[in-house]
């Protein structure tokens, strides 16, 4: 199993007084998205997103593949940090988990790929045994995938709930949110690809984020997290003859189906028995 440890770095409220808690509580969704930092040891490399998913008992860090090696641009971390919030009656109070990305030179995360090609999605499985004893996660399920893909309108609203740029509240560290829209049709993997548009703008550092619309009817397995997962933020979708001058970019981006996320955390026993 991925070994994670807590970051030897200190807390983020080092040195600072903590604000008052909160005056009212939090949408749940802000805590299953934990900010996403990559190192090379002790060296910063980039900012990322990510939302936490959980499945028969085990928990994932899902991001974006590029987030954890992107092979054109030599972007090679070793390990990534997410942001952890440790005292549920006190936002401001948060601190960085550590997760390595190898173990004896092998990649600890899960990728998939489809007949459209490779998918720029990956799963790392984390030890949560390892976090603090007061850590406030919020996880999405298999139960918040939609069932039918005529269950998401075209003109359902959607956020992208990231950290564009890294940007974010440093003093509760929690996320920001987009508003974006359905681009193209739910249910059909544009081009052939295994992904939708949506319309939203976007920067760096949303890579991994999130892609939710509200859920307008929770059951009892969602309504502690009353959101449906649609797709995970991969990156923006440009027109390769654009004119750079001329033109302004499309605004459009690419945001893979959630339901990777079933293949990807399947079961090991399961998936060595299909082998």
């Amino acid at each position: 199993m991925t070994m994670n440890t807590p970051s030897p770095l200190p807390s983020r409220t080092a040195g600072r007084t903590p604000a008052p808690p909160p005056p009212a509580q939090v949408d749940p969704l802000f805590l299953a998205a934990p900010h996403v930092s990559t190192f090379v040891g002790t060296h910063p490399l980039t900012n990322a997103s990510g939302f936490f998913f959980e499945r028969d008992a085990r928990l994932y860090l899902v991001t974006s593949r590029h987030v954890v090696i992107d092979e054109d641009t030599d972007h090679r971390p070793d390990r990534i940090e997410i942001g952890l919030h440790v005292d549920p009656a006190n936002l401001t109070l948060s601190t960085g988990f550590s997760v390595p990305l190898y173990e004896d030179g092998v990649a600890v995360w899960h990728q998939g790929q489809d007949s459209g090609g490779e998918i720029d999605v990956a799963v790392i499985e984390l030890d949560r045994s390892a976090f603090p004893s007061e850590a406030v996660v919020r996880a999405f399920t298999p139960a918040h995938l939609p069932t039918a893909f005529s269950a998401v309108p075209t003109d359902a609203s959607l956020l992208v709930v990231g950290f564009p740029l890294g940007f974010h509240d440093v003093v509760h560290h929690l996320p920001v949110l987009r508003h974006a829209v359905i681009a193209s049709p739910f249910g059909i993997r544009f081009q052939g690809q295994g992904y939708f548009l949506t319309d939203a703008r976007t920067h760096r550092g949303t890579s991994g984020a999130a892609v939710v619309t509200r859920d307008t009817a929770p059951t009892e397995a969602t309504a502690a997290l009353p959101w449906k997962l649609l797709g995970v933020h991969s990156s923006r979708m440009d027109m390769g003859n654009r004119d750079l001058v001329l033109d302004e970019s499309l605004g459009l981006n690419c945001a893979w189906y959630a339901d990777i996320l079933l293949t990807l955390t399947e079961p090991r026993e399961a998936a060595s028995a299909e082998d």
